[in-house]
């Protein structure tokens, strides 16, 4: 059996599939590795490339279902106990995954964290910046590479959440909020990107919008109070203000102000819901 198996997701990568592959098959035949490629209904030559490729695994999805459908079906045709995801378009150095591999040892998921030298594109960075500071918030912890596709995780394990990560770009996102948000053990180590060859297919503004949203659903089910307290106290509070300013310094004879009244009564409804939300997810967690 195979030491571990190197899930590459391929949708339309025919200008980096090759090159990708055979760099890392000598270190797959070296650390007895299986290689397995999913084509994710590709248009291009991507098909055509991988069947003159031996030594590799190839499982063709009929039409383009995404990136983490194409994660979901390597990691449940792995014949290994550890998984690698490895992006097709070049950017990863098998070397980096050699290491990853050799420093898993008490961590559950050990990440590729890009360092600053590694190539990214230009127009990625304020979406990932942002995106970055929504997940350290949502986490309480410092992320180093939120959505890094290079990454070894335990196949027993990521094979219990499967049905929460989603189909498309957002499965190393979501899966790393995950991992934090059940106290599982992560480790990152630095690697250095290289330029991608061909095109990406991710949509900024579509996929970066929702991962957003995906992240808020995850810690709503692992860490609901981070969300739901932060608003309850804020309004809260901004309702006390507003009555005790207006309501009884400024106007001592005024009535009980309604707007001020709303807002103390939407904060305390807001937290006594979040702690209802709360004691489902430790419930959900419990059953997991």
């Amino acid at each position: 059996m195979a030491n571990l198996t190197v899930v590459i997701p391929a949708f339309n990568e025919d200008a980096g599939i090759k090159n990708t592959i055979e760099e890392l098959v000598p270190y797959a035949e070296k650390n007895n590795w299986e290689i397995l490629i999913i084509n994710d209904g590709s248009s291009d030559n991507t098909g055509r490339i991988l069947s003159g490729i031996p030594g590799v695994k190839v499982i063709d999805h009929p039409y383009n279902k995404g990136y983490g459908a194409s994660l979901k079906t390597g990691i449940k045709n792995a014949k290994s106990e550890l998984v690698a995801f490895f992006d097709a378009d070049g950017q990863h150095d098998p070397k980096d995954l050699e290491n990853l591999e050799a420093n898993l040892g008490n961590y559950d998921m050990v990440v590729g964290a890009r360092e600053g030298e590694s190539h990214q594109d230009l127009i990625r960075k304020p979406g990932k910046w942002l995106l970055k500071k929504v997940a350290n918030f949502l986490t309480g912890r410092k992320i180093p590479d939120l959505n890094s596709g290079l990454r070894v995780v335990g196949k027993d394990i990521i094979m219990k959440f499967l049905h929460l990560f989603p189909e498309g770009f957002s499965f190393s996102t979501t899966s790393t909020i995950a991992f934090m948000n059940l106290g599982f053990n992560i480790g990152y180590f630095p690697i250095k990107a290289r330029k991608r060859a061909g095109k990406s297919s991710v949509n900024q503004i579509k996929d970066g919008s929702n991962t957003i949203l995906l992240i808020i659903r995850l810690v709503v089910l692992f860490n609901p109070i981070k969300v739901f307290m932060p608003p309850a106290i804020l309004i809260f509070f901004i309702g006390a203000i507003y009555e005790i300013i207006w309501g009884i310094i400024l106007a001592p004879s005024a009535e009980i102000l309604p707007g001020a009244i709303l807002m103390i009564f939407t904060g305390v409804l807001i937290f006594f819901f979040g702690l209802v939300v709360d004691q489902i997810s430790e419930l959900r967690k419990n059953g997991m």
